[in-house]
């Protein structure tokens, strides 16, 4: 049985699809997004709303305290379990998200590496990426090579791993585990222009909804290492609470980050082999939903 795979750029609209789909075909949903698995950022995340979460059965959605750390191995282990408990009720599984470490647990493997290290992640991440990429050159020049530039996250795994095993990442490529199911991958795309609006739109829709609240609450209570707290548009609001800015420039660089973020999905997405891609400018997500669903029952023959 193979498993639907949705991803895209943020803000695209991948989980009102992937609802949907999953709706039409008796289906549950697993979220492979990075923050939406932590409790208390339903704002922020632009978490899917209680009447569809009512609805739809979603995995991996506010299960997780925010001080905890969480990575693409143990996405994988729990990605993997939950499959089977889903295949188990007779039922499909659609894998929904754009945390691009995630989605290439799935579709690329992992080598059988250590875990994350929290304190020395909190250091690397504390680095200017251009400082990570001359480390990178100098201890796994392949790495560096084939990471792209603006790449923080796999940037920093390939250090993480060679200061923890004392040997490259890419001395471990090749020796991935492949995921056990087929994955039938179908990507969103959006005109980008469109885009843009989307994400300020969805910002804007996130301050009036009670971003500033949800985010001073745990401004209160996270301790500045946990990773919930380097979310974007959590951040730029701690930095607004500690007074280096006022909110409407607050909310000007989570709409600047965001759009940059999204680039940078899009273009990690773009290097993913056999992706189906939907352009879903002008188009609702009924109507995409169906043309996913077709395609998913395309590639099962």
């Amino acid at each position: 049985m193979t498993v639907l795979l949705v991803l895209g750029p943020t803000a695209v609209g991948k989980s009102a699809v992937a609802a949907r789909v999953a709706e039409e075909a008796g289906a549950e949903v697993i979220s492979a997004d990075a923050r939406t698995i932590y409790r208390g950022l339903a704002i922020g995340t632009d978490r899917p709303p209680p009447e569809v979460l009512a609805r739809v059965p979603h995995h991996l959605v506010g299960v997780l305290d925010p001080r905890e750390g969480y990575d693409a191995a143990r996405f994988r282990r729990d990605c993997e379990r939950l499959v089977a408990e889903i295949h188990g009720r007779g039922r499909r599984a659609i894998v929904v998200g754009g945390s691009t470490l995630y989605i290439r647990a799935l579709t690329r493997g992992l080598f059988p590496g250590p875990g994350a290290d929290p304190k020395l992640r909190a250091e690397l991440q504390a680095r200017p990426l251009a400082e990570l990429r001359e480390e990178l050159a100098r201890v796994d020049p392949e790495a560096a090579a084939r990471i792209h530039p603006g790449d923080r996250a796999r940037t920093v795994r390939a250090l993480e791993v060679h200061r923890l095993t004392g040997r490259p990442l890419s001395a471990a490529w090749g020796n991935e585990r492949p995921f056990p199911w087929p994955l039938v991958k179908v990507g969103l795309t959006l005109d980008r222009g469109e885009l843009g609006r989307r994400i300020e739109a969805r910002v804007e829709r996130m301050l009036a909804a009670g971003l500033l609240e949800e985010a001073r609450r745990l401004w209160e209570t996270l301790p500045p290492e946990a990773p919930a707290a380097r979310t974007i548009g959590y951040r730029e609001l701690f930095a607004y609470f500690r007074g280096e800015y006022d909110l409407p420039e607050a909310r000007r660089r989570i709409v600047r980050n965001t759009k940059a973020y999204a680039r940078r999905q899009l273009a990690f997405f773009r290097s993913e082999a056999d992706v189906h891609w939907i352009d879903v400018t002008g188009r609702s997500p009924e109507d995409v939903a169906r043309e996913v669903l077709a395609r998913w029952r395309e590639a099962e023959g």
